[in-house]
């Protein structure tokens, strides 16, 4: 039986590829935070306090441009909407947990760790006990690794100003294609995320990122209805939904 310090250190453990990507994704944050004239404090306390590296990247753009107050926090809202539909994934997960251990774990849900956790939750193999920890284990190793990262590339900033036009940002993109690909295990789920890529592409243009927005609602959108036809069609010849 597993306990909770070896079940949080599997989750940090199953984690670090992820942290490969978002490596050189906080330090390129760090580096633009400190070239768009935020202070090292101000640069560090947003990575510790808001947690979100998209978001982070949009509101040092924002404030470096002279963007109110109120555009800042529309935009940001908007582009970490899609926390929304983790939290419903994860909900009957951690439905039971006392608040003490929702409101951390809520605060630190990211992208990646949301890919490697909800795995570990649909893994019918993998230990039923703890599992909490297993999630707080993953939570830790990406928020201490987004924390060291701005650090790093806010000390960086001043002597290596061009550093965010190295490419380095790539990796993030490669991340997010292993976090998604592996997830597409049905028609629906394949139809949803080419429907949100393709929306995603025609509305990159749209002001304060609403094309992301748009590109989650019409992947979802899709997703449901295939599903929903899968179904029906299932019940009519006796079939079910086949993995892609």
């Amino acid at each position: 039986m597993p306990t909770p310090l070896k079940a949080f250190a599997c989750g940090a453990r199953d984690t670090l590829p992820m942290l490969l990507g978002a490596l050189p994704f906080g330090i390129i944050f760090g580096t633009l935070a400190i070239a768009s004239g935020l202070s090292m404090p101000a640069t560090l306390l947003m990575s510790a306090l808001v947690f979100a590296g998209s978001a982070q990247f949009i509101a040092v753009s924002l404030v470096a441009s002279g963007a109110g107050l109120l555009v800042i926090l529309v935009t940001t809202l908007i582009v970490n909407l899609r926390h929304m539909l983790y939290s419903a994934s994860m909900l009957p997960y951690v439905r039971d947990l006392p608040q003490r251990w929702k409101v951390p774990l809520a605060f630190w849900l990211t992208d990646e760790t949301f890919a490697v956790v909800h795995r570990h939750y649909l893994d019918a193999s993998a230990p039923t006990e703890h599992k909490h920890w297993y999630f707080l284990g993953s939570c830790i190793a990406m928020y201490s690794n987004w924390f060291a990262c701005t650090l790093i590339g806010a000390l960086l900033g001043s002597s290596l100003p061009g550093m965010a036009g190295w490419g380095l940002d790539f990796a993030m993109v490669a991340t997010f294609i292993g976090i998604v690909v592996p997830l597409l295990r049905t028609r629906p789920m394949l139809l949803s995320a080419v429907v949100a890529g393709a929306v995603a592409l025609a509305a990159h243009a749209l002001p304060y990122k609403l094309g992301l927005m748009l590109a989650a609602l019409a992947g979802v959108c899709a997703g449901v209805l295939a599903e929903r036809w899968g179904a029906e069609s299932g019940k009519l010849t006796g079939g079910v939904d086949e993995p892609v």
